[in-house]
This record gives C-alpha cells, sequence and structure tokens, in this order.
C-alpha cells in the first residue's frame, strides 16, 4: 500500500526539519518545500536513506504569486494526494513596527497567514472529499501576547485554525495551531534577536514540540501550546496587564 504523504514548508532548518524526521519515522512519504534547491536534495537524500521512503522536493519561493502556485497546484492534484500539510515556513525580524518598511510588513504577513491560508485552501476541498486529512499550522505562544505585527499575524493564524478544526474536524480534517515559545532553532539567530537574556528554562527542543503538536493533531485539538510551563504562562497572561505580558514578549527582540 501507498504512505501517506506529508507536505512541509520551510522544511530543511529548524521546526519544518524535525516535522519532516518525526513525520518520515512514523511512515509518511514526503514532499519538501523550501526556496534553495540544494538543502532540499541534501535532506531528501538522508531521509530516504534512513527511512527508506519516497520524498519529494518542490523549490518554491512563497513570498511570490508563483512560488505559493506550484505548491498549491501539488497539494491540489488529487492522483498525488497529500494527507498532512505542516504550514511550518515563516520570519521575523526586529525592527520596530514603525521604523520598518511596509513592503517589508507586507511579506512578513503574507508568509506567516496569507500563504498558510492559501496552501491550506488549496489543500482542503481533497481532504474533505476524502473525509480525511490533517493541517499543522505552526504558530507562536506570541499569539495570545501583544508581540508587534508578528503577534498579531500568529494570532490570526491560531484563530484560523481554531475555527477551522471546529468546521472540519467533524468532517475528518484536522487542523491544529502548534504555539511554541523558545525554540532551539535557527529562527531568532536569522532574525538577529539578541536572546541572551533568555533563561534556559524557557527554552524548548524542537523534538518535543513537533512531537506535542502532532499528539495534539492526531487527538483532533485546535490548539498545541507545548509543555506544560508554556501552558501555565499563557494562562496566567490573560490575568496580567498588557504591558507587562509584552514586556516578557519583547526579550527576544
Amino acid at each position: 500500500m501507498a504512505l501517506p504523504v506529508a507536505l512541509i514548508t520551510g522544511a530543511t532548518s529548524g521546526l519544518g526539519a524535525e516535522f519532516a524526521q518525526q513525520l518520515a519515522r512514523s511512515q509518511h512519504d514526503l514532499v519538501l518545500v523550501a526556496r534553495t534547491v540544494a538543502k532540499l536534495e541534501a535532506k531528501a537524500v538522508r531521509l530516504r536513506t534512513e527511512f527508506g521512503i519516497h520524498v519529494e522536493v518542490l523549490p518554491a519561493d512563497l513570498l511570490t504569486d508563483d512560488g505559493v502556485a506550484s505548491v498549491s497546484a501539488r497539494l491540489a492534484d488529487r492522483e498525488r494526494p497529500v494527507s498532512v500539510l505542516v504550514n511550518n515556513a515563516g520570519f521575523s525580524f526586529v525592527t520596530a513596527f514603525e521604523d520598518s518598511t511596509v513592503e517589508a510588513e507586507t511579506e512578513h504577513l503574507r508568509i506567516l497567514a496569507l500563504t498558510p491560508m492559501q496552501l491550506t485552501h488549496a489543500v482542503l476541498d481533497g481532504m474533505l472529499e476524502r473525509r480525511e486529512g490533517r493541517i499543522v499550522n505552526v504558530s507562536s505562544v506570541s499569539a495570545f501576547i501583544p508581540r508587534g505585527s508578528y503577534g498579531a499575524a500568529k494570532a490570526w493564524l491560531t484563530s484560523f485554525s481554531r475555527s477551522a478544526n471546529l468546521r472540519y474536524g467533524p468532517r475528518g480534517v484536522q487542523v491544529t495551531a502548534v504555539c511554541p515559545g523558545f525554540v532551539h532553532t535557527e529562527f531568532h539567530q536569522r532574525m538577529g534577536a539578541n536572546m541572551s537574556g533568555i533563561p534556559k528554562w524557557m527554552w524548548l527542543n524542537p523534538d518535543q514540540v513537533v512531537r506535542e503538536g502532532l499528539a495534539a493533531n492526531a487527538a483532533g485539538k485546535s490548539v498545541s501550546i507545548p509543555s506544560r510551563r508554556y501552558a501555565t504562562l499563557i494562562a496566567l497572561s490573560k490575568l496580567v496587564p498588557d504591558k507587562l505580558a509584552a514586556a516578557v514578549g519583547n526579550r527576544g527582540r
């Protein structure tokens, strides 16, 4: 029998690479999406060798119409159905909103909210037709606190995921927003953030974030906040003034 297929955006590093690893281990064939062909091919070779699965590489820049169209076409292909979509691609920056440009903020919003919405729409019809599918949207604990345009975009993604799970879960399609805090990946280094003030206990490992996120999705939960400590922090954030919650959220800038 053919293995289920998982498509992962931003698949060559960070949480995307960990999603690829864990889904491969659970015997999913993969479609890996990222911008750099060489990195995609290297990742694909390692996964094929280690797990004996089929790995397709799909180079695409998801900040372009052509890139989104190519991935959307793959997701909508009824002859090669995708069973799991992981919307992971994203970036952020440390520049304050007033010092940023409209162009930079538009790209930021596009990759964090518009692109996941477009890719979810592309895969959804086929999943509903088969009455089976899983969608994981990588969000952030920033969705629950005042955290600039990044938090605002992640709040949209989380709300969208909750609504979609309520609507489509009963029809066999489970949608989950995975909302981690600080994770040991290249994400903060790429955005140029100073992370020296973040206590060790606030850091999570990628394997835990992905493991808990996939488990929550399989259980039909609309939101996964990995680790009890972050779940507790988010619960407490609802009880404190916005100024205090924002001060904690902005420590990694």
